[in-house]
């Protein structure tokens, strides 16, 4: 473990963490900024520890940062002290917190995704608002599912608004991208349903026949999903809309589902 103080705004660490506000950069390296001590500590007790902690110099003390700087030195990893000033800098926020992560990006590939761990699973397409993918993994872990599979040109989950979105759910859910040419092929290779919210030969979302491990499938917030997607789906269910909106935003709509799938399948 090292540590080192850094005072000026033009050090290569510096720029090195701004960088990361970019998501180019982010695919470029494989890591992203996790910015506060709830979603750090979260990030620990889920068996995740950043390779790098950046602290405020004169900080109020707290058990939770001595216990964040004990895991990262276990760890062997680097403990940066600086300004606030630099630490706004980092993140882009005038009243930027005490405390920064940085983190290498999980695995999201397919291939590390193990169906038959949980029952619900939780499927986007082309979803594109980092908030209503964070809120999809809150949903995730609230129903005791395994993750969140992003299909398509999703909106990037390791983007500071997303993680920041997640509450932390980020770190407890597994995370797999893929196209949908591959997703499909990968899903029928072994059990699972598909289900999706739809109004095309569509059955009651409530008491529907689900079965596990159910996969859920929402589409982007404006579009919805492709025709062709839902074809392919194994279950279509409907949601009554008794007012004039005539749709659901995508997170609370894959929320709904995925609580009467939970309740369906305990049943």
């Amino acid at each position: 473990m090292t540590r080192k103080h850094i005072s000026g705004f033009s050090n290569p660490t510096v720029k090195y963490l701004r960088s990361l506000r970019d998501k180019k950069h982010r695919r470029r390296t494989g890591q992203f900024l996790v910015e506060g001590l709830r979603l750090l500590e979260d990030a620990r007790v889920s068996g995740r520890v950043p390779r790098e902690l950046v602290l405020a110099e004169n900080r109020d003390p707290h058990e939770l940062i001595d216990r964040l700087e004990a895991a990262v030195e276990a760890a062997g990893g680097e403990i940066v002290t600086t300004t606030p000033d630099i630490l706004s800098k980092i993140t882009g926020k005038s009243n930027a917190q005490s405390v920064v992560g940085l983190f290498d990006e999980f695995d999201t590939g397919l291939s590390q995704i193990e169906r038959e761990t949980a029952p619900i699973w939780m499927v986007a397409q082309d979803l594109r608002d980092p908030g209503n993918l964070g809120t999809m993994l809150r949903t995730c872990d609230a129903v005791g599912a395994g993750g969140l599979i992003l299909i398509d040109d999703c909106v990037d989950p390791f983007s500071a608004e997303a993680v920041r979105a997640s509450m932390g759910a980020v770190f407890t859910q597994k995370i797999a991208q893929a196209r949908w040419d591959e997703f499909l092929p990968w899903l029928r290779g072994g059990p699972g349903q598909l289900v999706a919210a739809s109004l095309r030969d569509a059955v009651p979302y409530r008491n529907a026949a689900y079965t596990s491990p159910c996969f859920i499938l929402v589409g982007n917030e404006s579009q919805g999903l492709p025709e062709a997607y839902e074809a392919e789906c194994d279950l279509r269910v409907t949601m009554p809309m008794r007012g004039r909106a005539d749709s659901l935003n995508a997170a609370v709509a894959g929320a709904v589902l995925a609580y009467e799938v939970l309740a369906g399948l305990d049943g």
